[in-house]
């Protein structure tokens, strides 16, 4: 495998910081063009000091100073803000860019990245949510390979590459189940924050690990498989998996069901698009099945866990009602992570502004960015009228 040269948007995230040990395990073979952050300015100043970036883009314009004093005795060029990313990913100098930014506030850059033809590492799954059709549309036309990040979408691209060509019959996305998997629904109505954020096997971010909570992860994952795989929404079944050791399954039409097995560890996922076609070495816990004892699943409840539910029926109405249905959830989020609404307040937010936001059933790419603005805006007056 020849170098490759990569740029991280978002590598102080945790996304970012599993990726940067993957290629610190193999310095040999990647080499760190760009990173970028939004506020975390002291880590990235490391980052950046460690794998002797070429570019760093901090993209709160307020922290350049502080970052870009803290680099020059390293000759480590500094940028700021968001149109800095977005013309950075476009140099001759990178192979694959790995968009790691969280929530939708990741697609301009994804774009930027896509229209210039790059390799996309992608784990930003809000890009495919808000706009899939237009995303993938746009790569198919400038040569840009897709490549997954999510440990689902990567179990399924995996499990596809030894199809020889047949067709798949049904998806199975696993999901953990999250932190109320075995919790009765007036529990889940009293839940705390902190409850919450205490995912039982996989350790992220504070959004993510609410989605985790309310199953909207899931239902995101639902739509960007839409997208990926080119697969309707009638043959994406999720299955809660508690072990979270089959991270996804591919079902064919002799009923064979072929799985992708590990340990919950972001980091094999990251390396398998860094380095595919290959397969590289990874110090990690490997599976010893006598030790598994059991594997489990059960059916997704769908009226315990109603944001589900709603990424269905987003994709069932198609246009920007996924984009819509994102925006809200990404306001009502931050929201219950600032104590402002109750648990089950996100999903009910959610609902009502894809009852009430304008729908558009071919959006253009303007459009998404308009969505997105009006929706998060209507979700932010819901919430207002929703304090606990």
């Amino acid at each position: 495998m020849e170098k490759r040269r990569v740029a991280i948007l978002g590598s102080t995230g945790s996304i970012g910081t599993q990726a940067l040990d993957v290629i610190r395990q193999h310095r040999d073979l990647f080499e760190v063009e760009l990173l970028t952050a939004n506020n975390s300015s002291d880590l990235l100043i490391r980052q950046a000091i460690e794998f002797e970036a070429n570019n760093v883009v901090i993209c709160n314009e307020a922290k350049y100073q502080e970052v870009a004093d803290a680099l020059q005795p390293h000759f480590i060029k500094t940028f700021a803000g968001m149109k800095s990313v977005c013309d950075l990913v476009t140099s001759d100098r990178i192979d694959i860019v790995l968009t790691s930014m969280v929530g939708f506030s990741g697609l301009e850059s994804t774009m930027a990245a896509i229209n210039a033809g790059k390799a996309i590492a992608l784990a930003n799954k809000e890009t495919l949510v808000a706009a899939g059709e237009l995303v993938m549309k746009r790569a198919a036309e400038t040569g840009s390979l897709i490549l997954p990040v999510d440990s689902e979408h990567s179990a399924i691209f995996q499990c596809l590459r030894g199809a020889l060509g047949n067709r798949l019959e049904r998806i199975h996305l696993t999901a953990s189940g999250g932190p109320f998997r075995t919790w009765s629904k007036e529990d889940i109505a009293k839940a705390t924050k902190a409850e919450a954020l205490k995912h039982p096997n996989w350790n992220m971010g504070h959004k993510i690990t609410i989605d985790s909570a309310t199953m909207m992860n899931k239902g995101l994952e639902v739509i960007e498989a839409r997208w990926l795989f080119n697969t309707p929404a009638d043959k994406i079944n999720v299955v809660v998996h508690p072990e979270s050791i089959v991270h996804s399954m591919v079902e064919y039409a002799d009923g064979a069901v072929i799985a992708q097995l590990g340990h919950p560890d972001m980091r094999e996922p990251i390396q398998f698009a860094l380095a595919y076609p290959e397969r590289l070495t990874l110090d990690n816990r490997k599976l010893n099945f006598a030790e598994l004892a059991k594997l489990t699943f059960f059916d997704a409840d769908k009226e315990k866990f109603p944001c589900l539910g709603h990424a269905y029926t987003a994709l069932e109405r198609g246009g920007n009602m996924a984009c819509i249905m994102n925006a809200a959830n990404e306001a009502a989020v931050a929201a219950f992570l600032k104590d402002r609404i109750r648990f089950y307040d996100i999903a009910d937010i959610i609902g009502e502004c894809m009852e009430k936001a304008d729908f558009i059933q071919c959006p253009s790419l303007e459009d998404i960015y308009a969505t997105n603005r009006s929706a998060y805006a209507l979700a932010e007056g819901l919430i207002d009228k929703t304090r606990k």
